[in-house]
C-alpha cells in the first residue's frame, strides 16, 4: 500500500482546508472538541511542540470514492473537488482551523456539553512570564470579547476593539497567520513605547514563528489505496478512538455516485433508507436489535450469490458468495437497490417464521447473526421458501443452528456456506447443509444452560411454548398476543428459596431444566414454596381440576407426579429426558445421551464464563464458589 510522508507546513494546510483542497470523506463524524481540549492544543501548538500525525487519503482512486464534506467551520459555496481527504486528524485541524484561520467564532461546548461561542486570545505578558504555564496564558473569551462575573452584572475584561486587546495585552490568535492583520495589531500594540517593542520581538521569537513555521507530519495515502484499505487504515489509526462502521463508509461512497445523482437529481442517502426500513420494521419486537450491518451482510450475501450464478467462465474463478468486509464495501449502489428491498420483505417474513417457533421478543433470539442468513435464503427464494417441504428443511436448519449453537463467534463463512447450502438443498440439488450435518447436542449442555446468554437456553426456552406450553393458571395457550399480555418470562419450577432449604446445589437448581415458560401471575402464586404446596393453591386460585393441571405441566415437559411429590432428583431425570427429546424432534436428529462418547462429560467440560453464569449477581457467586 503505497504512501508518503511529507512535513506539511501548518498555514498551508489550513489555507488549504478554507479551499476545499483538504475536505473530509462523508462518513467522518463531526467535530466535538470542547473549549478546554482547544486551549490545551493551543498551547501546544504555540509551544512547537508536536501534536500528532494527520493521514490523508489522495483522491482520484477507486479508494477514494466518497461523497466529500468540508470540515466544520470551512466555507460551503464554491468548493472544488478535494486534493486530498482527511482520514485522521479531523478534531485537531477542525480545532486549528476555525480559532488560527476562519475569522469566525468557534462554536464550541465546555466540558458539561453546554454550547459556547469562542474567540481565542494569548496573554503576551504571562506568555514570556513563565513558559511552563501556557495553558493560563491562553484565555478564551466570549462571543461579544467581554468576559464578566457575578452571573453577568460585572465585566472584568473588555477586548472588543483592537486598542483594547492592545492595552491589556492581549494578542488574537485568530489573525496569527494573517501577516498583514498582525503587522497593524503590533503597530498598535507597540505604540512609541520601547519596552513594549521589545516585548513584541520577543513574544514574535518565542510564540508567534512557532506558529508559522510550524509543520505537521503526515502520511498520504496515494490514489491506488483500495477501500478496505482505507477501512482498516481508518479504524487502526483514528484518535477519536470510534471504530469505522462499514455502514457509514457506504454511505458516503452512494452519496457519491455520480449515475445516480444524474438519474435522479440528488445523491442517494444510505441513512435516510436506513431509517426508513427501521421505521417499517419497528412494529416487530423481535427485530429490535437489528442493526444496519446485519442487513448490509445480508444484501451483499444475495449480490455475491447472484454474481456467481451469472458467471459462466471457468469454475475455478467463479466468484465466491461473502459478505465480509471488503465484500460490502465492494457492493455497488445498483446492486444494493436491487436487494434491498427483497431483504426487507425477508425480515419481515423472519419475524412471522420466529413467532411460529414461538420467539416473540428480541431478547429472546437465539442469535441475531442467523437472521442474516435466514433473510438472504427467504429473499433467494422467494415464496418458495413457504412450500410445505421447504419450510420443514428450513426449520430445521434453524434448529440446529440454535441447539448446536453454531453462531457465536466469526460467522461470516457459515452465512456463505448456508445461503448456498441450503437453497439448494430446498430444491433437491444438495445433501444436508454442513450446519445441519455438524449440530449435534449433548445431555450434559443441558445442566449448564441457565441465562439467555446461551442461545440453546433461550431456544429450549421457545420450544416449550412451541410444542404448547401452557400457563398454569390462565386458560388461553402462550402466543404471542398471551405473551407480552401475560408477561411470559422464564422462572424456576422447584423455586430458589425451596432448592437452597433442601440441598439442592445451584448448579442443578438453575439449570434450564428446572425452568419453564410462565406468566407473571403464575410466578408470584409459586413464591418460594414447595411443589406439594403450591400445586394446590394453584388449583385453588385458578378453578383447576388437578387432572387438567397435569395435562397443563406435561405440556411443559414436565412428569406432574414427581412435581407433587416435590421429588426434585425424580423430576430432573424426567425432565432431562423430555427436553431431549424435544432438542431431537427440533434438530431432526437425536441427542446424545451421557457415556455415550468418549469426551469430557461432567458438566465443568461445558462450564460457561463466570459472567454468563446467571442473570443475578448473588447466583453467578454461588456458581463459581
Amino acid at each position: 500500500m503505497p504512501f508518503e510522508s511529507p512535513d506539511w507546513p501548518l498555514a498551508d494546510l489550513l489555507r488549504d482546508i478554507r479551499a476545499g483542497k483538504v475536505q473530509l470523506p462523508d462518513f467522518q463524524r463531526d467535530w466535538k472538541w470542547d473549549d478546554a481540549r482547544i486551549v490545551s492544543l493551543l498551547a501546544t501548538i504555540t509551544r512547537g511542540y508536536p501534536i500528532g500525525v494527520v493521514m490523508t487519503l489522495e483522491t482520484g482512486g477507486d479508494g477514494a470514492r466518497f461523497k466529500p464534506k468540508p470540515l466544520s467551520g470551512a466555507p460551503l459555496g464554491g468548493l472544488q473537488e478535494p486534493e486530498q481527504l482527511l482520514l485522521d486528524g479531523q478534531q485537531r485541524l477542525t480545532s486549528l482551523y476555525q480559532s488560527l484561520m476562519s475569522g469566525q467564532v468557534v462554536d464550541t461546548t465546555d466540558d458539561r456539553g453546554k454550547r459556547l461561542k469562542r474567540w481565542y486570545y494569548i496573554n503576551i505578558e504571562k506568555t514570556l512570564k513563565d513558559e511552563s504555564d501556557r495553558e493560563d496564558a491562553i484565555i478564551s473569551a466570549p462571543e461579544d470579547l467581554t468576559i464578566r462575573d457575578n452571573f453577568g452584572r460585572r465585566i472584568v475584561a473588555d477586548y472588543s476593539t483592537m486598542e483594547k486587546e492592545c492595552a491589556a495585552g492581549m494578542f488574537p490568535l485568530r489573525i496569527a497567520l494573517d501577516g498583514d492583520a498582525k503587522l497593524d495589531w503590533s503597530l498598535e500594540f507597540i505604540g512609541v513605547d520601547h519596552d513594549r517593542r521589545a516585548m513584541w520581538k520577543q513574544f514574535q521569537s518565542a510564540v508567534l514563528d512557532n506558529l508559522t513555521s510550524y509543520l505537521v507530519p503526515v502520511i498520504k495515502l496515494t490514489k491506488t489505496t483500495p477501500k478496505e484499505a482505507v477501512c482498516t487504515v481508518f479504524e487502526k489509526v483514528n484518535t477519536g478512538g470510534v471504530a469505522l462502521n462499514v455502514f457509514e463508509l457506504l454511505t458516503a461512497t452512494y452519496a457519491g455516485d455520480k449515475d445516480y445523482f444524474a438519474t435522479h437529481g440528488e445523491d442517494f442517502r444510505l441513512n435516510d433508507y436506513w431509517l426508513a426500513t427501521q421505521r417499517r420494521l419497528a412494529r416487530h419486537p423481535v427485530l429490535r436489535f437489528l442493526e444496519n450491518t446485519d442487513f448490509l451482510q445480508a444484501v451483499t450475501l444475495l449480490a455475491t450469490w447472484e454474481r456467481k450464478r451469472a458467471y459462466h467462465g471457468d469454475a475455478h474463478n467463479a466468484p465466491g458468495v461473502s459478505c465480509k468486509r471488503r465484500d460490502m464495501l465492494r457492493l455497488k449502489l445498483t446492486e444494493f437497490l436491487h436487494w434491498a428491498p427483497k431483504v426487507t420483505e425477508a425480515l419481515e417474513w423472519a419475524a412471522a417464521f420466529l413467532a411460529a417457533e414461538h420467539i416473540f421478543d428480541a431478547r429472546d433470539v437465539p442469535y441475531r447473526t442467523q437472521l442474516v442468513p435466514l433473510t438472504a435464503i427467504r429473499a433467494a427464494l422467494g415464496d418458495e421458501a413457504m412450500l410445505w417441504g421447504h419450510d420443514v428443511k428450513l426449520r430445521q436448519w434453524f434448529w440446529c443452528g440454535v441447539l448446536g449453537e453454531l453462531y457465536g463467534g466469526a460467522t461470516e463463512t457459515r452465512f456463505a456456506r448456508d445461503l448456498e447450502q441450503v437453497v439448494a438443498w430446498l430444491a433437491g440439488k444438495g445433501k444436508e447443509p454442513g450446519t445441519v450435518q455438524e449440530a449435534t447436542f449433548y445431555e450434559e449442555r443441558l445442566y449448564t444452560l441457565r441465562t439467555r446468554n446461551s442461545a440453546a437456553y433461550k431456544g429450549i426456552y421457545a420450544l416449550l411454548m412451541r410444542q404448547g406450553g401452557r400457563d398454569w393458571m390462565k386458560a388461553e395457550a402462550l402466543g404471542q398476543a398471551t405473551f407480552y399480555n401475560y408477561k411470559v418470562d422464564i422462572h424456576h419450577i422447584f423455586p430458589k428459596a425451596w432448592c437452597d432449604k433442601n440441598g439442592v446445589e445451584p448448579i442443578w437448581r438453575e439449570s434450564i431444566v428446572n425452568k419453564t415458560a410462565l406468566s407473571r401471575l403464575t410466578n408470584q402464586r409459586i413464591g418460594g414454596q414447595s411443589p406439594r404446596d403450591y400445586l394446590p393453591k394453584i388449583e385453588h386460585a385458578a378453578g383447576i381440576k388437578p387432572k387438567d393441571l397435569d395435562a397443563i405441566l406435561e405440556t411443559h415437559a414436565i412428569e406432574p407426579r414427581h412435581l407433587r411429590r416435590a421429588n426434585f432428583d425424580k423430576f430432573f431425570e424426567a425432565r432431562t429426558e423430555a427436553l431431549l427429546q424435544l432438542v431431537g424432534a427440533a434438530m431432526g436428529k437425536r441427542a446424545v445421551r451421557s457415556g455415550e462418547t468418549e469426551r469430557d462429560e461432567s458438566p465443568a467440560a461445558y462450564e460457561p464464563e463466570p459472567e454468563e453464569l446467571a442473570d443475578d449477581p448473588a447466583v453467578a457467586a454461588e456458581l463459581v464458589s
